[in-house]
């Protein structure tokens, strides 16, 4: 039976990203039983650290791993502020559009850090998150990712005045995000244009 129980584990382990689901619950949890936080742009922080299952072959935190962790982080924010329940309410969907992240300095063995994520703004269709490691040895910002959470079947408008009951006024895009805006909007329309959908939209329209 003992034989059954860790040849099913084993199967488990080697099929699924266990500790990725795990991890996923524990953050669940926690935020469920944090204070509801009402300032929907304020900053918001979850706590890490670096465990052998998230090294690589040099050593440090595998590169993968940092967006993994920033997937947790938004799912904490948007329990903390209400978006993830009042997505659900509207029917919507949150799913990431486009990432881009800047390491900076490699995160080590046991290290600690401090994921400190928040709002950058908004647009017709999607939310502009920054996420921050912060090591807690010195400080030091060690990554730094944007994100676009794009909003299916809704709008992040929407989505606030529901969550709020009131319309809030999207802060000023900082100019760094503003070229990554650009950068997206121009690899879309080369994408199209090389798989022939303009074309396509051009003949259908005429």
């Amino acid at each position: 039976m003992l034989l059954l129980v860790l040849c099913a584990l084993l199967l488990l382990f080697c099929s699924l990203d266990v500790w990725y689901f795990l991890r996923g619950a524990h953050v669940f949890v926690h935020a469920w039983f944090q204070p509801r936080i009402w300032d929907l742009l304020a900053e918001q922080s979850i706590n890490g650290i670096v465990l052998p299952h998230d090294l690589d072959y040099f050593g440090h935190m595998n590169n993968s791993r940092y967006l993994r962790e920033c997937d947790f982080a938004r799912f904490c924010h948007y329990m903390r502020s209400g978006i993830f329940m009042g997505s659900c309410k509207m029917g919507a969907k949150l799913i990431v559009g486009a990432s881009t992240i800047r390491y900076r300095r490699s995160l080590g063995l046991g290290e600690a850090f401090e994921i400190r994520t928040k709002i950058l703004g908004w647009d017709e269709k999607a939310f502009y998150l920054e996420h921050r490691f912060v090591s807690k040895r010195d400080g030091f910002v060690s990554a730094v990712m944007l994100c676009r959470q794009n909003v299916v079947r809704g709008s992040p408008e929407k989505l606030i005045e529901f969550i709020c009951k009131r319309k809030i006024e999207c802060p000023e895009f900082p100019e760094d995000l503003k070229h990554w805006i650009s950068f997206i909007s121009a690899s879309s329309q080369a994408l199209r244009a090389e798989s022939g959908l303009e074309e396509k939209n051009k003949q259908m329209l005429t």
